[in-house]
């Protein structure tokens, strides 16, 4: 059934321009259309198309972007857009038959994060667990191995397919009638049990749902940028994260000669930092990470208070002395870019045969690395409350099964955004009691075993 249906959308894809935007054409009907093609709604897509219990649904994958060109090898030269991917991501990617098409990746053992305005810093290594803590990937490199993995899978994808009009059916819709109905801007019509919105954080699918958003903008950008190191004998398997006054600035390892930069500051410092020549920006990097700052006597007293009654209770942090970050050599040409930061958070995950995934549900600030992650747990945990429908003869788009998934996903997003916002305005200050309150907190989660290992399960999860 799926095949056939599958026959039927290639050979309406493949008529000519004028019959495809006639509206006589007739109503595509499916059992699940995933809406936007980006690292999230791919592999939402190919979860669906490799679930045992899912693949013989009707399924496709609408993206308004044209077709990418054939298979070309990647650049040589890193992007600057990458993800910090968790274990638990790795996992899923595994199971889709992504990961072993990635072509290529960085490992990350060793994460060290440490304040600029007194001694304060937390090392994390996996003392206990043999896996490494993230894996660098670059956003071009997961959505062609999630490309690849879907067409493996014989999923479907209808590229330059831009979704006009979205109507979900109302409460209490007849039988035949309770369906999505989608209109693209090429004239094609559609229908599916279930709409799933993975169309960033403008969802037009969030709109449809008539779903309000909650959030604010920080005034911030995140700078990105390419960098090559100084020293590339060393191995470069370390995530730096600094927190300035500004914002954090973080490094991650992309290979022994390359890292990533995301620097989050303020918008008229990013300005800036994107108007500088590449010596100048390197020059002013450099000094981020490695100037010092004087301490203010009272943050440093409360520091070494810290320290020694952790010292007295036989808790002593693990980390050691601070190490020194890689020196910077240069910045990749043209690399630098800047997005804006911002929190956003739907109000509802779920509608009448509807449902947000990835960016489409929340936005969260760059500072913890998870945002992808959070999107890919979504993909998870959609496709097991789907399977879990279709086991019991469930029609998909159910609101019981869907509540279930909202709710395991609204737990997960709140705990995430509550402290990426909460950091970030910790540490978006220079005001002592806010210097003292962090340095003495970074100290304790250094040497309070339990508190080391809840924050790196967080991490992997």
């Amino acid at each position: 059934m799926l095949r056939s249906w599958r026959c039927l959308w290639s050979a309406s894809a493949r008529l000519p321009a004028t019959r495809r935007l006639c509206t006589a054409i007739p109503e595509q009907e499916y059992d699940v259309i995933v809406s936007g093609g980006g690292m999230v709604g791919l592999a939402m897509a190919a979860a669906l198309c490799t679930d045992p219990v899912l693949r013989d649904y009707r399924v496709t994958l609408l993206e308004a972007g044209p077709a990418p060109p054939p298979a070309a090898a990647l650049p040589a030269e890193f992007s600057n857009r990458v993800c910090a991917l968790s274990p638990a991501t790795r996992r899923l990617l595994e199971r889709l038959g992504a990961w072993e098409r990635l072509e290529r990746y960085s490992t990350t053992q060793h994460m060290q994060v440490w304040e600029s305005r007194s001694d304060a810093m937390i090392r994390f290594e996996n003392l206990e667990r043999p896996e490494d803590l993230a894996y660098i990937v670059e956003n071009e490199v997961i959505t062609r191995a999630l490309s690849a993995a879907l067409a493996a899978a014989g999923g479907e994808v209808a590229y330059d397919a831009a979704v006009e009009e979205i109507a979900l059916p109302p409460a209490g819709a007849a039988p035949g009638e309770d369906a999505v109905r989608l209109r693209l801007a090429d004239g094609r019509r559609l229908s599916c049990s279930l709409l799933v919105g993975a169309d960033g954080v403008g969802s037009a699918v969030r709109r449809a749902m008539g779903v309000r958003t909650l959030g604010w903008s920080y005034g911030q950008r995140g700078v990105v940028a390419t960098l090559c190191l100084a020293d590339a004998d060393l191995a470069n398997n370390v995530a730096w994260q600094r927190f300035l006054p500004t914002g954090p600035l973080a490094l991650l390892p992309l290979s022994d000669t390359r890292s990533s930069l995301v620097w989050s500051t303020s918008d008229a410092e990013a300005r800036r930092l994107l108007a500088l020549s590449d010596d100048d920006f390197v020059d002013a990097l450099n000094r981020s990470l490695w100037d010092e700052h004087e301490a203010a006597p009272a943050v440093q007293w409360a520091a070494d208070a810290a320290r020694g009654l952790l010292g007295a209770l036989g808790l002593r942090a693990p980390s050691g002395p601070l190490q020194l970050p890689p020196s910077v050599a240069g910045v990749v040409p043209g690399s630098r870019a800047a997005f804006p930061l911002a929190l956003q958070h739907a109000e509802a995950y779920t509608a009448r045969r509807a449902v947000l995934v990835g960016d489409a549900a929340r936005r969260v600030h760059p500072l913890a690395g998870q945002g992808a992650n959070l999107g890919f747990g979504d993909v998870t945990a959609l496709a097991a409350a789907l399977a879990a429908a279709a086991s019991c003869g469930a029609d998909l788009g159910a609101r019981r099964h869907l509540a279930e998934y909202e709710t395991v996903r609204q737990r997960a997003s709140a705990a995430l955004l509550t402290l990426t916002d909460g950091l970030q305005r910790l540490y978006g200050t220079e005001a002592l009691p806010a210097v003292l309150l962090r340095s003495v907190g970074l100290q304790v989660c250094d040497a309070v075993p339990q508190v080391r290992r809840f924050l790196m399960d967080r991490a992997r999860a």
